[in-house]
């Protein structure tokens, strides 16, 4: 089954988390995934706000953790450690 990683982000350092998002984007691709939104315009209907929203999809939710464990994501993700404030889930899509 197809897995979504789902970011709810609000960056509190623009250049840092761009660093962030660069690198990021390299590791998520080498591993299958492919954004499906990503800081597009929102409607926040329950729970906290955050500026920046982020779906990507992956082939499964092995995939997608494999992804978040790699070596180049955690790389990417120190640029985000104290850039920004964030929430990130997988989740397996419907059959």
């Amino acid at each position: 089954m197809t897995a979504l990683w789902i970011a709810h982000v609000t960056v509190t350092d623009d250049a840092a988390y761009g660093e962030y998002a660069k690198r990021a984007t390299v590791a998520i691709a080498e591993h299958g995934g492919v954004f499906l939104a990503r800081g597009g315009k929102f409607e926040q209907l329950e729970g906290p706000t955050r500026s920046r929203n982020v779906v990507a999809r992956f082939a499964s939710l092995q995939a997608a953790h494999d992804c978040y464990y790699s070596e180049a994501y955690q790389e990417a993700l120190s640029f985000a450690k104290g850039a920004s404030q964030r929430e990130l889930s997988i989740v397996e899509e419907l059959a």
